[in-house]
């Protein structure tokens, strides 16, 4: 999908507003490239993965206040990234198990932040600290921590616009821990195998 200047312009006052409410809620936010037709642009460089922080010395902008957040996205339409391990991290599954997963909390009474992605992945998202077990990490599970960064709603992607399947305000901004959500998914991926085993029995 191509994203003209006129549709960057247009969402730039989205994208900043939700960038700043991030920030005052203590999620360290930051600018990122955003998709053209050859790459991610807002570099000097053109990125082909995906986006990035827009400045090379990001790690050292964590945690920077909502008024300077606000500056970084009033000359440009960036997706808003988000710097896991410092207070909040990742756990990434697609989205066939994030739906089940999502169930479980939802049963449980422990929602947690949701973000899909035009791709089918979803990231819980959580408090930082704890481990993937390796039975999960076989299995997809991707525990996005220190030194990482996903993308947040509303930023534009490829194919598509990075959005929230439950958003912070339902967990009224509390986020569970790691082992509750990976708990979850490990219950989801449990009742899958042995919905698989009846049926092949």
């Amino acid at each position: 999908m191509e994203w003209s200047e006129s549709w960057r312009g247009a969402f730039r006052i989205e994208l900043r507003a939700e960038a700043v409410n991030l920030a005052w809620h203590g999620w360290p936010v930051l600018p990122g490239t955003y998709p053209s037709g050859d790459g991610w642009l807002g570099r000097d460089q053109v990125e082909a993965s995906g986006p990035v922080p827009v400045h090379a010395d990001w790690r050292e902008r964590i945690g920077t206040l909502p008024e300077q957040v606000a500056t970084w996205w009033t000359g440009g339409s960036y997706t808003i990234l988000l710097a896991t391990g410092h207070g909040v991290d990742a756990v990434e599954v697609n989205a066939e198990l994030g739906k089940r997963a999502a169930v479980a909390l939802r049963t449980a009474g422990a929602p947690a932040p949701i973000v899909a992605t035009p791709d089918g992945r979803w990231m819980f998202l959580v408090r930082s600290g704890g481990v993937v077990r390796e039975d999960l990490a076989a299995r997809g599970v991707v525990h996005r921590t220190r030194g990482e960064h996903i993308t947040l709603p509303p930023s534009p992607a490829r194919h598509g616009v990075v959005h929230w399947r439950v958003k912070p305000q339902v967990c009224g901004w509390q986020l569970p821990e790691p082992g509750t959500v990976l708990d979850a998914i490990g219950s989801a991926l449990a009742v899958r195998h042995d919905g698989l085993v009846a049926l092949e029995s």
